[in-house]
């Protein structure tokens, strides 16, 4: 997907028209090719084919053969926005898996997290896309995902309640099905 840089000048230009404001001021000059640049980035996840993010997910045998915990990566940023108002959210992610003979390069849950984060999204669908492509791609044992956010489509508007987190996960695998397992995952993200 190309991101259409004058057309979403064209539109800023029109939204800040219908909300009143002069497009002609000087304060709003750059605006439009401002908001062009974030999306580009914001909307970046868009490139990403199904066949490109499990080119992303490359493995390594070497070093796995006989690991059989989890591996987890906590913190991971997470910036988005809301497919239902186009505000913000954020947060962090916690990415684990257990190999199966092949480990994937630390780097790239991160990755993951970012790719599936740079579209219009809802927190619930981010936290399933990460973890069905790990399964998919990766064929681990299990596989969790945790993410906690701030949505400013609830703090800034609306109820407007400021610093409420959502919580969301995806269990796939042994994650899902052993209640031992399950509790080892949630355990490392919560520490």
């Amino acid at each position: 997907m190309t991101i259409s840089r004058g057309r979403i000048m064209s539109a800023t230009k029109t939204l800040l028209s219908a909300i009143g404001e002069n497009v002609n001021r000087p304060g709003l000059a750059e605006t439009p090719s401002r908001i062009a640049n974030g999306w580009k980035t914001w909307a970046s996840g868009y490139q990403f084919s199904e066949q490109a993010i499990k080119d992303l997910l490359t493995t390594f045998e070497d070093g796995a053969e006989d690991y059989d915990q989890f591996i987890v990566v906590k913190g991971i940023p997470v910036y988005s926005h809301c497919e239902h108002h186009l505000a913000p959210f954020f947060g962090t992610a916690a990415i684990g898996y257990i190999p199966r003979k092949r480990i994937v390069g630390l780097s790239k849950l991160s990755r993951l997290a970012e790719v599936y984060s740079r579209r219009l999204q809802v927190q619930e669908r981010l936290t399933q896309q990460i973890a069905t492509a790990l399964e998919t791609h990766l064929q681990p044992k299990a596989v969790g995902v945790f993410i906690e956010c701030r949505h400013l489509c609830m703090e800034s508007r609306g109820i407007q309640i400021q610093g409420s987190v959502t919580r969301t996960q995806a269990l796939k695998g042994l994650a899902e099905s052993d209640p031992a397992v399950k509790a080892e995952f949630l355990a490392l993200v919560r520490n």
